[in-house]
């Protein structure tokens, strides 16, 4: 019951929060935070690991108390004294996907989480917040910052690390800052990954509303060389040196192709403008993975390696759903009792808070499914977040559900327009 007091009063305090301008509260600078999650498909643990610093910060600027999702967890800081709220973040781990895992039953395992936030001026106050799939407080963390802590060590740059603007719209300020790191790729063959890199741009662009709003994203390179072509294939026993140490064959789903180094991928973008990360895999398998707030990652050179890049960036950037199903293991991520925080799917639980507002007035719900308007006929439509009963998603055929869907649906382009807005826009 304590426990449950404690963060009921957290979470008032943070919904009521007003609004808080940056250069007040900030430094130019970002303090990077460090934390291991662990435990079993019952159990979480947070840990702090270290805090470090850079020079200058490339996150969003505006909306800084407030979250457009929920995500499957949370951070909260809120300035010692006054206990005001200044900066909020929501995000997704793998930590918690692979709680839902039969592994998880078994053993023990942590996972690497970094988050960046402002450099505060004065001692702040940390909450980390995981939730279950009710959308419930499952383990949260506090810990205080004083932002004069000699403990909190400078992260050095890695100088033999090239990289270059790909694309630039505007002062990092303005814009979403977007950083394509290069795993797997010779030195000899950065040549390559910057060609990968423009292609998966042009591809962003295709789609609504990255097409309309190109001039709000900033993309920049990052080619960090590997010792060895390719990435690991546990599968076919193939295990490669590389950047980033990923592999396919995450939670043993052969296409699920992730890193679990996160401190490695921060160290190779330390002191570069970035806020979001696409990592491009140099192999020809099929497979990817995007995780909210985290990073995408996916292989480059398949031949469905674009549709996949778009598709987890809907993940990563947007926090959007899968809108398919194979009623496997993941059927408990969407109980019938809760409404998901994604924007894209729905139990029915509290469908006026999704696009309820967007349905014609004759549409019946649940709507059944037609052969004409597949990308566009906005309804609810049975069949989504790996279920086949009880989750809906907006359209029949949408770029979060299939590769061969030339678009975003109706609904995910509203959600993709609403992330860019909130993270540019100020109240």
């Amino acid at each position: 019951m304590k426990f449950v007091l404690i963060f009921i009063f957290y979470l008032l305090s943070c919904f009521f929060a007003g609004a808080q301008d940056f250069d007040a509260w900030f430094q130019d600078k970002t303090l990077r935070l460090n934390y291991t999650f662990s435990g079993d498909n019952r159990n979480q643990y947070i840990a702090l690991d270290e805090m470090m610093w850079t020079d200058n910060w490339y996150g969003r600027r505006v909306n800084l108390d407030s979250l457009l999702l929920l995500g499957n967890g949370q951070l909260c800081v809120k300035d010692s004294k006054s206990g005001r709220v200044l900066y909020r973040y929501s995000f997704s781990t793998l930590f918690q996907e692979w709680q839902s895992t039969e592994e998880a039953t078994k053993v023990r395992k942590s996972f690497e989480n970094i988050f960046l936030i402002p450099f505060p001026k004065n001692p702040v106050d940390i909450t980390v917040t995981l939730t279950d799939t009710h959308n419930k407080v499952k383990s949260f963390l506090t810990h205080h910052v004083d932002p004069d802590d000699i403990l909190i060590k400078p992260v050095f740059s890695n100088n033999s690390i090239e990289w270059k603007y790909l694309d630039k719209s505007g002062d990092s300020k303005d814009k979403i800052d977007v950083a394509f790191v290069a795993e797997g790729y010779l030195l000899e063959e950065m040549n390559v990954f910057l060609e990968d890199c423009v292609t998966s741009i042009d591809a962003l662009k295709t789609h609504e509303p990255f097409k309309s709003m190109a001039d709000r994203f900033n993309f920049v390179a990052v080619m960090t060389p590997s010792q060895q072509r390719g990435v690991s294939i546990p599968h076919d026993n193939v295990w490669r040196n590389t950047a980033l140490g990923s592999n396919f064959d995450t939670f043993y789903s052969n296409r699920y192709l992730t890193t679990l180094h996160l401190k490695k991928l921060h160290d190779a973008l330390s002191g570069l403008p970035y806020e979001h990360i696409i990592i491009l895999a140099n192999t020809d398998n099929y497979g990817g993975g995007g995780i909210y707030n985290s990073y995408l990652m996916s292989a480059a050179h398949n031949n469905m390696s674009i549709p996949v890049i778009v598709h987890e960036f809907g993940h990563s950037f947007a926090g959007l759903a899968d809108e398919y199903n194979y009623d496997d293991g993941y059927e408990s991520m969407y109980p019938s009792d809760t409404e998901p925080w994604e924007p894209n799917i729905t139990t029915l639980v509290d469908f006026k808070s999704k696009w309820a507002d967007m349905l014609d007035s004759a549409t019946a719900i649940p709507t059944k499914p037609s052969g004409t308007n597949l990308y566009t006929q906005v309804g609810v439509y049975e069949g989504g977040g790996y279920r086949s009963k009880g989750v809906y998603r907006p359209v029949q055929e949408c770029r979060m559900k299939i590769n061969e869907a030339p678009v975003f649906c109706p609904v995910c382009e509203r959600a993709i327009r609403k992330m860019i807005d909130y993270s540019t826009i100020g109240k």
